[in-house]
């Protein structure tokens, strides 16, 4: 009488240890891409952000400038344009803006910024109804928080919304003078960006490149605006 033996193949070890070796792979190329897709995403929201933020503080002041007098920006008394090292003014005429850069509001050091009459909170970029310039007029008078609006967004734990000012000029020349109508042509420019300082370069100008110690580029993101504008009919 003849025995039917059934024998079951099973997986030797190799071909075990290969499957793993596989699905391994498999996870990490799936991990990493998830990974890749998440830095895209965020790279892309700071971009916005950023953007979205310099193209409306753009419009701002362009159409405060357009809608007022021309204004004196030349150094020295009657001045409506203020240069700190820690920041800046500009009286157009019905506005003023104030600001700090980002640099200093790193340092922190209250001495050496433009700081709120009434209030703790710390000053990236503020619109006021001004008539007067009286804030050109007293360099170092204090911002009245109820007057003012925060034109930077902040964002305490949101890197892609804590954004700065990091440079601000305007200039003007005899040339861009019409004088038959007194017209005068300004041009403004400014960088706004993210204000992580271990991500940005010395000098705040730029994001640090991807491989030096600190760079964030996911969360990091620096811009440069650059406006046109002509103020009004009279020369003050």
């Amino acid at each position: 009488m003849n025995r039917v033996v059934n024998k079951q193949a099973g997986f030797t070890i190799i071909e075990l240890m290969l499957a793993m070796a596989f699905v391994a792979t498999l996870l990490i190329a799936v991990a990493m891409t998830v990974i890749q897709i998440g830095n895209t995403y965020n790279r892309g929201i700071t971009f916005k952000n950023v953007n979205q933020v310099g193209r409306s503080i753009s419009s701002e002041v362009q159409r405060s400038i357009t809608g007022g007098q021309a204004f004196n920006i030349a150094s020295g008394a009657g001045s409506r344009y203020i240069v700190q090292d820690w920041g800046g003014r500009l009286c157009t005429g019905q506005f003023t803006y104030v600001w700090n850069y980002g640099k200093a509001i790193q340092a922190g050091d209250v001495s050496h910024l433009n700081t709120y009459a009434d209030s703790t909170k710390t000053i990236r970029f503020v619109k006021l109804l001004d008539s007067n310039a009286s804030y050109c007029q007293d360099s170092s008078k204090k911002i009245v928080s109820a007057d003012s609006t925060e034109l930077l967004t902040v964002g305490a734990n949101a890197p892609e919304y804590d954004l700065a000012l990091h440079s601000f000029s305007i200039t003007t020349s005899a040339t861009a003078t019409d004088a038959k109508t007194g017209q005068q042509l300004y041009s403004i420019e400014f960088l706004i960006g993210t204000n992580n300082k271990d991500a940005l370069a010395s000098d705040y100008q730029s994001c640090k490149l991807a491989g030096e110690d600190g760079a964030d580029p996911s969360y990091c993101s620096v811009s440069r605006f650059n406006v046109l504008a002509r103020a009004g009919n009279t020369v003050k």
